[in-house]
């Protein structure tokens, strides 16, 4: 008994922990003070208390009060992110935080956790980007967790007039895009990105893109042919493999016709973006293959 009683008073102590670190808002912050803050543009001249809250509200962004999450906790750390104004042990903090919520096996049944933690991931990066403070495993990890996030993802759901965005599958592109335009990832790393956004320019099953999935993913991918690293031979490759990729029934089913739907709305969007503001040698490289995959939709 005297056994059984430890346990309980232990799962009760962890249980407190979790709720004390999943606090928002943040301990001495309300929802009005944080909007106070926001139409202040988030001025706060004690740098120890913004790096503070910068970490705190992490919590936040997996709040189902979208105020909270995407229109206070997000757009705070974003903004400071932008401005320079978290230190490399904030960030560091905070990836280390959010990390964890992207793996595949985590569970995220209200669906905000991980779209946010991809979100603000891809503003942690966006950091490492400009001003390189990431060791090259560590960056390699952010690579790993974010291409198994991307291809794990089966929440589907976008845009709630009540509970806001969730957007996992965009969330999850914005957070390649910033790697894929990082010149300090190889390769090999950029080889996993696209084969993590080809396993979701059609997503199992019969769902329909409708929150313009297929132009957020077209992105890491056109700057990925920016980087110049793969053959034209390779682009053709990898667009006749995704395009083989493609389900096909006659007559059509309610899946084959989200796939083509889907797999059309990504292969348009790269299309403009490359006749748009491409250069020739990304034209070069990418069209042939990309025309090929466009003409081969059923």
């Amino acid at each position: 008994m005297r056994k059984i009683a430890r346990t309980c008073a232990a799962a009760l102590l962890l249980g407190a922990s979790v709720a004390a670190s999943a606090a928002c808002p943040p301990a001495a912050t309300t929802k009005a003070s944080l909007q106070a803050m926001k139409a202040a543009e988030w001025s706060i001249a004690d740098d120890a208390r913004r790096q503070a809250l910068a970490i705190a509200l992490a919590d936040c962004l997996a709040s189902p009060d979208p105020v909270l999450r995407d229109d206070l906790a997000f757009e705070a750390l974003s903004h400071w992110m932008r401005a320079g104004l978290l230190a490399p042990r904030t960030l560091q903090t905070l990836r280390l935080a959010l990390l964890p919520q992207l793996r595949p096996e985590a569970v995220d049944a209200a669906g905000f956790r991980q779209p946010f933690a991809a979100l603000a991931l891809s503003e942690v990066s966006r950091v490492d980007r400009l001003e390189p403070y990431l060791s090259s495993e560590e960056r390699a990890g952010l690579v790993r967790a974010a291409t198994a996030y991307l291809a794990s993802v089966r929440d589907y759901r976008g845009f709630d007039a009540k509970e806001g965005w969730r957007h996992g599958v965009a969330h999850a592109s914005d957070l390649l895009l910033q790697l894929a335009i990082n010149p300090a990832v190889d390769k090999s790393q950029l080889a996993a990105i696209l084969a993590a956004i080809a396993a979701q320019a059609m997503p199992p099953g019969d769902h329909f893109y409708v929150y313009g999935e297929g132009e957020r993913l077209a992105r890491p991918v056109f700057e990925t042919g920016r980087r110049g690293v793969f053959s034209s031979d390779e682009w053709s490759a990898w667009f006749a493999a995704l395009s083989a990729a493609q389900p096909r029934a006659d007559p059509p089913t309610q899946a084959t016709l989200a796939a083509r739907h889907d797999l059309a709305q990504f292969l348009r969007a790269l299309y403009a973006s490359l006749r748009e503001i491409g250069t020739p040698d990304m034209q070069a490289r990418m069209l042939p293959g990309l025309t090929a995959a466009l003409k081969a939709l059923d």
